[in-house]
């Protein structure tokens, strides 16, 4: 099967610089201003654009009404601009090698037939989501909130590959890379590592998304899929697994992909942590779908704020919702759960009472008690990881 080029131009990515005389703080919610490309990729809907090469594109926040997140929809996050623009399923394998006894290089029909068949839904979210909220900025695309999005994946369990591969003993790591592979010979190509502990059940190498082949830009043909976790991990056009019995010094595990090994896991810009760890599971997160910071409502109309909530998979208890700057918070109504990995919808019923500037905030809690700071609450780190904070719009009320 042949997928023809995508790209046409490239977009510089500038590198955001701290110097140590800024001041330490963070203020205010995630850039809500960003506006919708005219042009669409091919198997997209027009999102935000932020470089076409590599592809950086961020989905809308009013798609997050539903728990299940359109292919065309889906957000987009390359590292190189060299990304094949075909693939040959015909010709397409996976392999797996190193400490093993029965090495394998697997077909896309093979891995169809020959294994057992799972789906699982989960959400899929880029470490750096909603890094835009950080100040002073940091480096690395400036997200606003939706570099984020739920889907369907089916595939196959990666235990039951790695139980045909016959693990040596002492194997302990598995080493993954896919074709997202650097422009030049002296830049790192992307890759991860995963401790074989931490395969679950639930890890899969899928080749379809909510029904449909993997789109190109979402890693066709076969992608990781590690619910939980965030999507740094989740390697795109997998193409090969490396066994070990120890850890390997890899540039996207050591240098990139890290934030301060403490409690708050925070430092300052004058003060960097000397000691840091990989990103690794998703924390307690909402984000408000309708009505949007653009929205006008008509006041004494009845309006039905929906939107999501999510964590790393101990599951969503409640989602609180305040009108009044968070002095007091009402339950939303939760829809059914999909999945504990996946998007819990809320919606929530109200009447502005009377006109000029409303902010609605959203909170949720998961079933382990962890909630959602306030974003004034929430303390820097270098890469602008992992921010969670109460999501909010402000409508105008006429």
């Amino acid at each position: 099967m042949q997928r023809r080029d995508f790209f046409r131009v490239s977009l510089a990515t500038a590198a955001l610089i701290l110097t140590p005389t800024q001041i330490f703080a963070l203020t205010g919610q995630p850039t809500n201003s960003r506006k919708v490309s005219e042009v669409s990729f091919p198997q997209k809907k027009p999102l935000i654009t932020y470089s076409d090469r590599p592809p950086l594109l961020e989905t809308p926040r009013g798609a997050f009404t539903k728990a299940i997140t359109d292919n065309n929809e889906f957000f987009v996050r390359w590292h190189s601009p060299k990304i094949p623009t075909q693939h040959y399923l015909s010709v397409y394998r996976l392999s797996i090698h190193g400490d093993v006894n029965n090495p394998l290089s697997i077909s896309m029909e093979s891995l169809k037939n020959d294994y057992e068949q799972v789906e699982i839904t989960t959400v899929l979210q880029c470490g750096g989501n909603s890094r835009s909220a950080f100040k002073p900025q940091t480096s690395g695309i400036q997200w606003g909130s939706g570099a984020m999005g739920c889907a369907k994946f089916k595939g196959v369990r990666l235990k039951d590959i790695l139980k045909k591969a016959d693990l040596k003993d002492g194997a302990s790591w598995l080493g993954l890379n896919g074709s997202d592979s650097s422009i030049l010979p002296s830049a790192p190509s992307f890759s991860r590592e995963l401790e074989i502990h931490e395969v679950s059940d639930d890890v899969i190498v899928a080749y379809e998304m909510n029904g449909e082949e993997l789109p190109f830009l979402n890693g066709y043909p076969l992608r990781l899929i590690i619910p939980g976790m965030y999507s740094d991990s989740w390697v795109k056009m997998l193409t090969q697994i490396t066994v070990s019995k120890e850890y390997k010094e890899i540039f996207f595990m050591d240098t990139a992909y890290r934030i301060p090994d403490n409690e708050c896991e925070c430092e300052t810009p004058d003060t960097l942590a000397v000691k840091t760890k990989p990103i690794t599971t998703m924390n307690v997160k909402s984000l408000i779908g309708y009505p949007t910071s653009y929205s006008k409502i008509d006041v004494m109309s009845n309006v039905l704020l929906k939107g999501v909530a999510f964590d790393s998979g101990s599951g969503i208890k409640e989602v609180l919702i305040s009108l009044d700057n968070g002095k007091t918070w009402n339950n939303a109504e939760l829809e059914d759960e999909l999945s504990l990995y996946a998007f819990r919808v809320f919606k929530y019923a109200f009447k502005p009472m009377s006109k000029g500037k409303l902010t609605i905030m959203a909170k949720a809690v998961n079933r382990l008690g962890e909630e959602q700071p306030f974003s004034s609450d929430i303390q820097w780190n270098h890469g602008g990881y992992k921010y969670n904070g109460i999501d909010s719009v402000t409508i105008k009320v006429g």
